[in-house]
């Protein structure tokens, strides 16, 4: 038997939707975001301080972790119901950390506090350089989409 689909945008407002989520790899693509809950939930611009984004040996998605100094953009996506929030949580996997950051959004400067997905394995050998989001991303996973 087939799971039911997500609730439509009005359910969520309904539902109480009040998680927001910091994202920086894969779930800044609209359309991923849309497989995975049925709708793009409302999103600014922002930057997480103090955390750095790495590519990942074999993988086409980044990871990031805590570093003194650096930053990491991003957007956060405001709005969303528990039950999207456990959808996002299984996407991510139990490689990476559910944990609340204090972000802030780029064009405001406001700052507010977000849930992001940081990698678990702060000594993994195979995290390096800097990880890009037209390359590999767009050009590999949004063909699955299509």
């Amino acid at each position: 038997m087939a799971s039911p689909p997500p609730p439509p945008a009005s359910a969520a407002a309904a539902a109480g939707a009040t998680n927001s989520v910091f994202v920086y790899g894969t779930l800044m693509a609209e359309e991923v975001v849309r497989v995975l809950l049925g709708r793009v939930p409302p999103s600014s611009p922002a930057l997480l301080p103090n955390h750095q984004r790495f590519s990942i040996k074999g993988r086409v998605y980044p990871a990031i972790l805590p570093v003194d100094g650096s930053r990491v953009s991003g957007k956060v996506f405001r709005g969303l119901t528990d039950g999207e929030l456990d959808v996002l949580d299984i996407f991510e996997d139990e490689e990476y950390v559910r944990e609340i950051v204090g972000i802030s959004l780029t064009e405001s400067s406001d700052t507010m506090l977000a849930y992001a997905y940081i990698w678990g394995n702060v000594d993994d050998p195979d995290l390096y350089g800097e990880w890009d989001f037209d390359y590999p991303f767009k050009h590999c996973l949004l063909k699955m989409l299509i």
